[in-house]
C-alpha cells in the first residue's frame, strides 16, 4: 500500500500552510496526498438550519474549504495524486485514526477556532501526542518565508529514538540539506563557577553527551552531511534556540501503552510551544 501524507484542513490560514507543506512532503516522497476535514457539525448544527439549506451549514463550508484546498495542492505540485475526506468526527480522533495508515501528518499550529494568544492549538497538541506516525506541526509565523535550512535532531537525556534519527536523516537527504544532531548537557549541581574543570577539560556530562551523539548517529546513510553539537543548558532552551535558523526540528517521543492523557515528554511539549520553525514529532514504541 502506498501510504499517503495527510494534512489536516479547516479553512484557516494555518491549515493552508499545512496544505502547501504536505504537498511538498508528498511530492518529495512520491506519495499521494490526503486532505482531511473533520468536524462534528451534525451534533452542533440545528435541524431547522439543515432543513433550510438541505445540508448542515458546517458541511457546506467543509465542501467549499476542501475544494479550495485541493486546488491549492494541485497548483503547488501539479501531477500530485490528491484525495479528500470530509468526516463527521472530532478532529483529534479523526486525525489520529488517519495517522495509522499514513506516512506523515502535517498540521498548522492553530485552527480557525484557535485563540491568537494561545501558543499551540489543542488539536495539534493532541494529535502530536497520540499519532501513530510522524507529525509535523508548522511552528513559526505565517508571514515568515519558509527556511530551506538544516534539519535539527534533538538527542535527549535518554538518547535519540531510532525512528526519529531515521526520519531526520530522510528529511535532510530528500531536501539536500545538512543534518545537525544536538545534545544538551547539564553541569552537576555541586560544580560551582569557582571550581571549573582543570585546564578547560570537558566535564564528564559533556563527554557523555558527545558519546550519546556518536551512538545515535552511528547508522546514518553514507553521503549525508551530519554535524554533532553539544551545548550546556536545558534541552528545551537549546533546541528552541537551534530552531531559529533551521528548516525543521525533529524530536522523538517514546509511547507507553496503557497510559492515558498526553504522551509527550517535557522537551517535545516545550519545543512544540516555542520553536521558531516546523517541528516533527516522531513516535517510538517501547
Amino acid at each position: 500500500m502506498d501510504l499517503p501524507v495527510v494534512a489536516g484542513v479547516d479553512g484557516s490560514e494555518e491549515s493552508l500552510r499545512a496544505v502547501d507543506r504536505s504537498a511538498d512532503e508528498a511530492a518529495l516522497r512520491g506519495a499521494p496526498l490526503r486532505l482531511v476535514y473533520a468536524s462534528l457539525w451534525e451534533r452542533y448544527e440545528g435541524s431547522l438550519i439543515a432543513q433550510e439549506v438541505g445540508r448542515p451549514v458546517e458541511e457546506v463550508i467543509a465542501r467549499d474549504v476542501m475544494g479550495a484546498a485541493e486546488r491549492r495542492a494541485h497548483q503547488r505540485r501539479p501531477g500530485l495524486v490528491v484525495t479528500a475526506a470530509v468526516l463527521a468526527e472530532e478532529p483529534e480522533a479523526a486525525l489520529v485514526n488517519e495517522s495509522s495508515l499514513a506516512r506523515l501528518v502535517v498540521l498548522g499550529c492553530r485552527g480557525r477556532g484557535g485563540v491568537a494568544e494561545l501558543l499551540l492549538g489543542s488539536v495539534s497538541l493532541s494529535v502530536a501526542a497520540h499519532a501513530h506516525c510522524p507529525v509535523i506541526v508548522l511552528r513559526g509565523r505565517p508571514e515568515e518565508p519558509a527556511v530551506p535550512g538544516r534539519v535539527v535532531l534533538g538527542v535527549t537525556e535518554k538518547g535519540a529514538c531510532p525512528a526519529a534519527v531515521r526520519f531526520a536523516a530522510e528529511e535532510a537527504a530528500l531536501r539536500g540539506v545538512p543534518l545537525e544532531a544536538v545534545r544538551a548537557w547539564r553541569r552537576p549541581a555541586h560544580t560551582t563557577a569557582g571550581h571549573p574543570p582543570l585546564s578547560g577539560a570537558p566535564v564528564p556530562a559533556q563527554e557523555e553527551a558527545a558519546e550519546a551523539l556518536e551512538e545515535a548517529l552511528r547508522d546514518l546513510p553514507d553521503g549525508l552531511r551530519a554535524q554533532r553539537r553539544t551545548a550546556e543548558g536545558p534541552a528545551r532552551d537549546i533546541l528552541v534556540d537551534a530552531s531559529r535558523d533551521a528548516g525543521l526540528l525533529v524530536v522523538g517521543v517514546r509511547r507507553r501503552s496503557g497510559r492515558f492523557g498526553p504522551r509527550l515528554g517535557r522537551v517535545a511539549h516545550g519545543v512544540l510551544h516555542h520553536a521558531r520553525c516546523p517541528v516533527a514529532v516522531v513516535p517510538e514504541p517501547v
